[in-house]
């Protein structure tokens, strides 16, 4: 399996999504939308994920990753060109709509390209490799896209970031014949419901898991940039705020080898909640830009850890041939937190104001930890 390769393109076309999402957000607020404008669009990036999620992850059950991921990645750079050729809130709608399914369609293939790739006793490890690749791009997306819209401007920013798209597919194409391919039909004929695997004890709370630490990776990729304009920061300094973030999840990702030595995965779980519930309680008591980088990079620290760790889990306990289903229904999942989640807090964000939304998202950790410590405590006594 070419683990380098799958991290270095990851990284390229995450930094594509992930930068898109910031100057997507930021050029809709300087359109002058409102919250719940923004928060529509953001909704966009999962509302076609969300319901193809299960097909997806079907379609590289059958016939592997190649020509999955070679167009998606092509199809995600040319939706971040599309609001520069064409400026305005619609095409800020389909960009997002757009870079979101493409990108869906990749998240797939690549967790599927290393979970299948890899030995039981050597994936927690490789889906940590793979993590790093993510985090590095959180860190340069919201940060590139940040200076390069003050530097620039938007329409130059889109420009900028579909070059990060595709040379995933250049990097890709030139060896896609490292990825498998099954010819259409050969795979297996059965049809078989996703709510099977839903009722998977284990896999179901791995999903559930997956939709709450999602919700609040996203609460903060949405909520910071519409919380830095309101209390006057500029495209820079929130992009830095975001990269501070994404610098605790390289770190923290950095250290995985060694903190799984010593943390069994629902310990870690368990643990990031905490870390996480603690730092969404203390963002609104701040508006100076040091104290909101350091508690971004205390949320990073807690929810960079756990992506291994639910990988791992989902991996071992999916039924055989199904394992990229599994990501689907993760995928789906996920998604349905991307799509509602900016609906629901960007409509109390432009009612309310932000600190209603962030003490929300505290006490949905603080049970969602209550609830995993629960497993942490059988777990350790198996």
């Amino acid at each position: 399996m070419p683990l380098a390769l799958i991290v270095v393109t990851t990284a390229l076309a995450h930094a594509a999504f992930n930068g898109s999402r910031l100057t997507i957000s930021l050029n809709a607020l300087a359109m002058g939308a409102s919250p719940l404008t923004v928060g529509v669009i953001m909704s966009l990036f999962a509302a076609l994920p969300m319901v193809l999620g299960v097909p997806a992850g079907r379609l590289v059950d059958r016939i592997g990753v190649r020509w999955p991921m070679l167009a998606s990645v092509a199809f995600l750079a040319l939706m971040v060109v599309l609001p520069a050729a064409f400026p305005g809130v619609l095409a800020l709608h389909l960009a997002a709509a757009g870079v979101g399914t493409g990108f869906m369609l990749f998240h797939i293939c690549v967790q599927h390209a290393v979970g299948d790739g890899s030995g039981e006793g050597e994936r927690k490890a490789n889906f940590g490799w793979l993590a790093l690749g993510f985090s590095i791009s959180n860190f340069v997306g919201p940060l590139f896209s940040g200076f390069a819209i003050d530097a620039f401007g938007h329409r130059i920013t889109f420009l900028m970031l579909s070059v990060f798209g595709f040379a995933s597919f250049l990097t890709l194409g030139a060896r896609r014949s490292s990825f498998a391919h099954t010819p259409h039909g050969t795979g297996p004929a059965e049809r078989r419901s996703a709510f099977e695997l839903l009722r998977n004890p284990e896999l179901r709370r791995v999903f559930l898991v997956t939709g709450l630490l999602a919700s609040a990776w996203d609460l903060f990729v949405f909520v910071m940039p519409i919380y830095g304009t309101a209390i006057g920061l500029n495209a820079s300094t929130i992009g830095l705020i975001l990269g501070s973030f994404a610098l605790a999840t390289i770190l923290v990702r950095l250290a995985l080898p060694w903190i799984s030595n010593r943390m069994r995965d629902w310990s870690m779980i368990t643990a990031t909640m905490c870390v996480a519930c603690v730092a969404y309680a203390l963002f609104p008591m701040v508006r100076t830009v040091p104290l909101l980088a350091s508690i971004a990079f205390l949320l990073g620290i807690g929810l960079g850890a756990t992506q291994p760790s639910v990988m791992s889990l989902i991996y071992s306990k999916a039924p055989a041939g199904r394992a990229a289903e599994a990501v689907g229904v993760r995928t789906v999942v996920l998604n349905v937190s991307h799509t509602f989640l900016p609906l629901a807090f960007g409509g109390v964000g432009a009612a309310l104001g932000m600190m209603p939304v962030f003490w929300t998202m505290s006490v949905a950790l603080a049970s969602g930890g209550w609830l995993s410590n629960k497993r942490r405590l059988l777990e350790r006594a198996a």
